[in-house]
């Protein structure tokens, strides 16, 4: 048999997750077992929005499905996510706050205003206490990272702007996997 792939626990420990997420026992995890099985640190399900976009991402059957392969990935995923959560939640309260946010997006390299981020903490803090779960987390960057490479598609100088037409703008926001 061959070895998983790197940072990858053993086939085996998978599998046995996998079964146990896999209730219906079809072979393939659905968006709603999934909701189930990941914990946002609050004991509540992930977030459904946040579900989706990873479904999305590893479903490449494009069944609105993963099957066991797929599953590997999400896995490595959402541990890689996990590590960086925690790197920016200095306080280790289980959320990240406006000044850690901004942190982690200055560190993977935005430069937003903060009336951007405001709008960003606002639009992922759903329960109104200034700050952002692991699953929102997610969301957010992953959210900021297509919107983002879908810009520079058409920002082809990079100086950070571009002109578009209305109907350019809504191809790129409906198109864009967030």
């Amino acid at each position: 048999m061959a070895a998983p792939p790197a940072g990858l626990p053993s086939r085996e420990f998978l599998m046995d997750i996998f079964q146990r997420v896999d209730k219906d026992r079809s072979g393939t995890i659905t968006a709603n077992e999934l909701q189930v099985a990941l914990s946002n640190g609050t004991w509540k399900p992930f977030n459904p929005e946040t579900i989706r976009l990873m479904i999305a991402m590893f479903d490449k059957q494009n069944t609105g499905k993963i099957n066991f392969e797929d599953f590997g990935h999400l896995w490595k995923y959402v541990t890689d996510w996990q590590n960086c959560f925690r790197s920016f939640d200095r306080d280790q309260s289980g959320n990240i706050d406006k000044n850690e946010f901004t942190t982690a997006l200055t560190t993977f390299g935005y430069r937003l205003s903060e009336g951007t981020i405001d709008i960003l903490m606002k639009k992922f803090d759903h329960y109104g206490k200034g700050t952002i779960l692991f699953d929102d987390f997610i969301q957010a960057c992953v959210m900021l990272l297509n919107l983002t490479n879908a810009f520079r598609q058409l920002d082809t100088d990079q100086d950070g702007t571009i002109t578009i037409h209305y109907d350019q703008f809504l191809n790129i926001v409906f198109s864009t996997k967030v």
